[in-house]
């Protein structure tokens, strides 16, 4: 598609749709199968290649109300099963899947803060049930090892004819040492194995950082060594959400501190501010602070530690605020959007110099949507959609970018 410029689009399929109980002996919605087959050969008649995302967050409530969802280990084999429905249904188009979208995100707000879906946390954070201690290690265990399944079922049955890859998409921040202490720095380091060594470990060596097990000890389960070998090298890409950085400055452990959670486990405070500096331009979100070099810096530290993966980076974008009081005019200028990409693009372009072997990109989002706990708050699209009519028109960060990418 010359006129937009676009090469491939990355979406998610709903497990619900597919199979409204989660499982196949539940039934397949043939509506939602023909949906997707429809949105899939549109794409290719256009031009567009789907990169399918086999799971984003949306746990089918009869599995939660039968089993607990992925706090059992049961999980894992429906979820194979709906992954392999995926690969016989839309194999033989999509040569780009995905089997989690950001594992850290779900387990540690889906489980330790219970911001999103199942909503489980502890009693003293609100929640109705839940342990923020230790139930976002069991659900991120249950979900590597559905994941390892997933990869399996589809490298042994359907890659060679098929002819695909398949990979998983973790997001982190970039960490920088609160001051040159070697206890800051090793807060950076902490921060950087739980947020993103916890899974990206385990797919690479076959077990959580060395860090992760001395600070959770029995609280993170372990691996056997059939499951540790089915987990090791169990990507052919990753896939890398990045939005911002910040500093990581050490904080006391105390190991017998009452009301405790997971985010106590890294015993680092992150933040973006530092002597009342922020670490980059402000945005429409506290947590989102426009910090180029972090994304450099990020895909550097993947190329050293892990040996230089493929990585797409599925995720890279920065949002503005609703704000009915602000002219149409002011939101569609949105030079913001235009500094960020450019900042970006400019520091992956520096790092695949370096040697980082980074294969795609992807901006989030095209369109102004509905952002889980954020919801219609924030507004991250090339495109502005008015949520109450759907009237969509182009921002000017749209025609910066396809002008970029026609060059």
């Amino acid at each position: 598609m010359k006129d937009t410029g676009l090469d491939a689009f990355r979406f998610s399929i709903s497990w619900t749709r597919i199979l409204p109980n989660g499982k196949i002996s539940g039934g397949i919605n043939k509506e939602g199968v023909e949906y997707y087959n429809n949105f899939i050969n549109e794409l290719l008649s256009r031009g567009i290649k789907p990169l399918v995302t086999i799971f984003h967050w949306d746990s089918p409530q009869s599995l939660e109300a039968e089993y607990g969802g992925f706090l059992s280990p049961r999980i894992v084999e429906d979820f194979k099963n709906y992954a392999e429905l995926l690969f016989k249904l839309y194999g033989d188009r999509v040569k780009s899947w995905i089997t989690f979208n950001e594992p850290y995100s779900f387990c540690q707000r889906g489980y330790g803060a219970g911001i999103f879906a199942p909503g489980r946390c502890s009693s003293f954070l609100g929640c109705a049930a839940g342990d923020s201690a230790r139930e976002p290690y069991v659900a991120g265990h249950n979900l590597l090892l559905a994941h390892a399944a997933a990869v399996k079922v589809y490298r042994d049955k359907y890659q060679a004819s098929q002819k695909g890859k398949i990979g998983i998409t973790l997001v982190t921040h970039w960490f920088r040492p609160y001051s040159n202490s070697k206890a800051d720095y090793d807060a950076s380091i902490r921060a950087l194995d739980f947020f993103f060594g916890w899974f990206m470990d385990p797919i690479a060596t076959g077990d959580y950082p060395f860090t992760m097990r001395a600070v959770a000890g029995d609280r993170l389960p372990k691996f056997t060594p059939q499951q540790s070998k089915m987990l090791r090298g169990s990507y052919d890409f990753l896939g890398l959400n990045y939005y911002t950085t910040q500093y990581a400055r050490s904080i006391s452990f105390l190991m017998n501190k009452v009301n405790f959670t997971i985010d106590d486990d890294i015993h680092a405070f992150t933040t973006g501010i530092r002597n009342g500096k922020p670490i980059g331009e402000p945005t429409g979100s506290d947590w989102l602070l426009i910090y180029p070099q972090g994304i450099r810096s990020l895909v550097l530290y993947i190329k050293e530690k892990y040996n230089n993966p493929i990585i797409y980076i599925t995720e890279n974008g920065v949002d503005t605020l609703v704000n009915s009081s602000i002219p149409l005019k002011e939101v569609l200028n949105d030079d913001i959007r235009i500094r960020y990409l450019q900042g970006h693009l400019l520091n992956l372009n520096k790092a695949i110099g370096e040697g980082a072997n980074v294969q795609g990109y992807f901006h989030w989002s095209m369109f102004d949507s509905f952002e889980w706990d954020a919801g219609y708050t924030v507004r991250f699209g090339l495109y502005y959609v008015d949520f109450k009519t759907l009237q969509r028109l182009p921002k000017k960060s749209s025609r910066w970018y396809r002008n970029f990418l026609s060059k």
